[in-house]
């Protein structure tokens, strides 16, 4: 996928992006056989996570999805479409309040929530004796990865390989590109759409949690983070949040394999912040092709089919285990 080409009549990373997240077929046309099961976490809240069961003999892929996502997501039913072809397993850990109920604790989730992830991995881990695959695409990458640089060569024990797809993995220069220019009102503005009134029941729930004012004043992801994710997640502001959270400068700290893969016209990750090969150690595969967006890579005539970006990643993570 190192050189994979988008087709001709998806020109640019913008539409390559909305496209496959509003029109390209998932490769499913009914909906998705998911089980739901809901656990309840240490701190006495829950996340729910939907499974798709198979045989016990083959590999479960864990999909942390990105911001607002969930297993509806375009990127998880074209995932869930793959995996029910090669007869794999599948869980999508909803992170906290996007599972279609709001959590009961004063948190939500953010990019670096990685002991979040790693306490999800650890509870799917003896539910089998086949490798167990993560991948993570966005946000969920992002964290993913932090969980996996945090957990050094203990992360084999848990993980057989680790893949990000479409990973902001330089969260400041993550955020600047999303929240300037074109993209503010392409992207950031769809994000706060949801990302406010969910904060604002959140407040509801716990008076007086954060300056409902200012979160309702905020236009920008900078602004929200500094009024919401940061504080309520232990960080400073938003500054100290997108530096302490992006997984760019531990990339050399990974010891399980792992796959990177970005676009390098992706909207909302920039192609010079994207790492070098020098920038990471023999446990890391970079993917960087051309073409795809984020989380796009759709494929073949219109409208497209997205089952290449999933196909490959599994490719991948089965030839290295």
């Amino acid at each position: 996928m190192q050189g994979w080409r988008s087709p001709v009549w998806l020109p640019g990373g913008h539409v390559q992006t909305i496209w496959a997240a509003l029109a390209a077929d998932d490769g499913l046309s009914a909906p998705v056989p998911w089980r739901r099961e809901r656990w309840d976490t240490p701190d006495a809240d829950f996340i729910d996570v939907d499974f798709i069961d198979g045989p016990a003999t083959a590999p479960q892929v864990v999909l942390f999805h990105g911001l607002e996502g969930s297993s509806a997501s375009h990127y998880a039913r074209a995932l869930a479409a793959v995996a029910l072809q090669r007869g794999l397993r599948v869980a999508v850990p909803h992170f906290r309040g996007c599972s279609g109920e709001l959590n009961r604790a004063p948190r939500a989730y953010h990019s670096g929530d990685f002991e979040e992830v790693g306490w999800i991995l650890q509870r799917l881990r003896p539910t089998s004796s086949q490798p167990l695959w993560a991948l993570g695409v966005s946000l969920g990458g992002n964290a993913l990865l932090r969980w996996a640089q945090e957990a050094g060569e203990s992360a084999t024990a848990v993980v057989a390989a680790v893949a990000a797809v479409s990973a902001p993995l330089d969260l400041a220069a993550c955020g600047h590109a999303i929240d300037h220019g074109v993209n503010r009102p392409l992207y950031a503005r769809n994000f706060l759409k949801t990302m406010k009134p969910r904060a604002l029941a959140k407040w509801a729930q716990f008076p007086g949690l954060f300056d409902a004012d200012a979160l309702r004043r905020a236009t920008t992801l900078h602004a929200f983070d500094n009024v919401f994710t940061a504080p309520l997640h232990g960080f400073k502001d938003t500054d100290d949040y997108w530096r302490r959270a992006s997984s760019k400068p531990h990339l050399h700290r990974l010891r399980v394999p792992t796959l990177v893969l970005n676009a390098r016209n992706d909207p909302f990750v920039p192609a010079p912040c994207l790492p070098g090969a020098q920038e990471v150690g023999p446990w890391v595969t970079l993917w960087q092709p051309v073409h795809g967006g984020h989380c796009g890579f759709a494929q073949g005539g219109p409208p497209g089919h997205l089952s290449d970006m999933p196909s490959h990643v599994l490719d991948w993570m089965a030839a290295t285990t």
